[in-house]
């Protein structure tokens, strides 16, 4: 799944929107207390993570925008990536 199936698949599972931040498609206006994040890395893969404190600490970092949304959605589910 890409960036906007996730968004889609999140939102469409329940979790509140304030949970997340996916880079593109869907950001804070108002920044939440915390929330898991996926965005581009400066070096050109994806990072996952969580924002804590005013605090980005990327969990991990990706090659390809899927695996890095499959682990977010895995992370915010504890489900497996739907298909």
């Amino acid at each position: 799944m890409d960036r906007r199936e996730l968004r889609d698949a999140l939102l469409t599972a329940g979790l509140s929107p304030e949970a997340f931040e996916v880079e593109g498609v869907h950001e804070h206006a108002s920044v939440p207390t915390d929330f898991w994040f996926l965005r581009r890395s400066s070096g050109g893969g994806w990072e996952v993570g969580a924002y804590e404190r005013g605090r980005y600490d990327v969990r991990q970092v990706f090659a390809s925008e899927q695996e890095a949304a499959a682990l977010l959605w895995r992370a915010l589910t504890g489900r497996p990536a739907p298909p």
